[in-house]
């Protein structure tokens, strides 16, 4: 692919206005648009303060998506996010009242604050972008994305995310601190006013949905292929793993390569796209045993284990690109 390609172009806008306001973290600001161009969703888990809310916003706003905010709370009601059926007494019917994830872009705000009651109303939502209320299927719109933060070190008064929940997020990213240079730079550039305020769009909804039939044309080879199932498989089988990674894993995992290689501006996955994106999409889905999470091990290091030892495809990818 090259690099005067539009649809690239249209993506390297995103990365750059959004990089206007999240300073520093260019690589963690293309994951988040890597997950948009690739239909999935993501989790930030990070502590507070870093710009998790601004990322998510950043990007609805540099795309003109609809953005609609949901505060997850303990007494927060699975009706108050997808809507309810209300009987209005001059038609005497009963009126489907939209909640706030039938928008394009969904920021769910600390979402382990919530029950798993709640957090399942969530579940068809991200999979099968639609809403099913009293019996009645809603559909959502397009293109639709889902960025759900949550704290990692506050534990109190939370809910972990289930297994099912965490396997529907394509990529788990985490912002970090800043330097010191970048945090000056960050006061600096909100002494009179937030970046975030003055941000346009560079795109429209409709170009992110030919940026996301693009990245489903990128070529995947067979072998490259085989080499996503055998780091997923691998999970399966290895020592200080209870729950490997799903089959949808092995999905995600390539359309994240996939998008990742049409953001380098290519039309082809090289093992070196899936190697960069394994950590976000499998670390998150992999439940480690007890005595490995006893010896301070966490989902990341096995996910570098496995990289480590998988044979990587070469040379007949090499032969036909």
């Amino acid at each position: 692919m090259q690099p005067e390609d539009p649809g690239r172009a249209v993506a390297e806008r995103i990365v750059g206005n959004v990089r206007k306001v999240i300073l520093g973290k260019e690589e963690t600001v293309r994951l988040g648009v890597i997950a948009l161009v690739c239909q999935g969703h993501v989790l930030i888990e990070d502590v507070p303060g870093v710009g998790k809310t601004m990322l998510a916003k950043s990007l609805a706003r540099s795309t003109a998506c609809t953005f609609s905010r949901i505060q997850f709370t303990p007494d927060l009601l699975p009706s108050d996010i997808t809507g309810a059926s209300i009987f209005n007494q001059k038609t005497a019917e009963f009126q489907f009242r939209a909640g706030p994830v039938h928008a394009q872009i969904i920021l769910a705000d600390e979402i382990n604050r919530a029950t798993p009651k709640t957090q399942s109303a969530l579940l068809e939502a991200m999979e099968e972008r639609q809403v099913t209320v009293d019996g009645v299927t809603h559909r959502l719109p397009n293109p639709f994305m889902v960025m759900a933060t949550q704290n990692p070190v506050e534990y109190e008064g939370t809910f972990p995310l289930p297994e099912a929940q965490l396997d529907r997020f394509i990529l788990r990213i985490r912002l970090g601190y800043p330097t010191a240079a970048e945090e000056v730079a960050i006061l600096e550039s909100q002494q009179l006013a937030h970046p975030y305020d003055t941000l346009g769009p560079v795109a429209s909804p409709a170009e992110v949905l030919r940026l996301q039939e693009d990245v489903r044309r990128v070529y995947v080879d067979a072998l490259v292929k085989q080499y996503i199932v055998s780091l997923t498989e691998g999970s399966r089988r290895h020592k200080d793993i209870a729950l490997g990674a799903s089959p949808r894993a092995s999905l995600a995992l390539q359309r994240a390569a996939q998008a990742h290689a049409f953001l380098q501006g290519r039309e082809y996955v090289l093992p070196d796209d899936v190697k960069a994106l394994a950590g976000p999409v499998l670390a998150h889905r992999l439940v480690l045993t007890a005595s490995a999470r006893m010896q301070g091990l966490d989902g990341l290091h096995v996910v570098s284990q496995l990289t480590e030892q998988a044979t990587v495809p070469g040379a007949r990818v090499a032969a036909r690109m």
